[in-house]
């Protein structure tokens, strides 16, 4: 396929898919969701937060890592109480960064 053509193709493509998320957007006001689908759309950015943050917390090395090796586990465990008790993002994110810091200085250390 010549340059022009694909080219035209990403394009095309493009203006589709802008096309159909644009859809929702504009749609949105005019469209009445039910209760249950309002509900469960509330979980949605915490579960996507957790489908990244988890596997770079367990995962080591392409392999799952829940031993005491993985300091990133102990930091996610901090951080996740930290979120847990006083919903304040700033502390969670602090809390987290801290602990891997300081478990990586204690290790660097030994």
């Amino acid at each position: 396929m010549a340059d022009t053509g694909v080219w035209i193709v990403v394009l095309a493509v493009g203006a589709l898919t802008f096309a159909l998320r644009w859809s929702f957007i504009a749609l949105a006001d005019s469209l009445a969701m039910p209760a249950g689908v309002q509900r469960a759309l509330r979980f949605v950015p915490a579960a996507v937060l957790a489908a990244i943050l988890l596997p770079a917390i367990v995962v080591d090395d392409g392999r799952v890592a829940l031993s005491p090796d993985n300091l990133r586990l102990f930091a996610g465990v901090a951080a996740a109480v930290v979120a847990w008790r006083t919903r304040n993002m700033l502390y969670t994110i602090a809390t987290g960064m801290l602990v891997l810091w300081g478990l990586q200085a204690l290790r660097a250390m030994l």
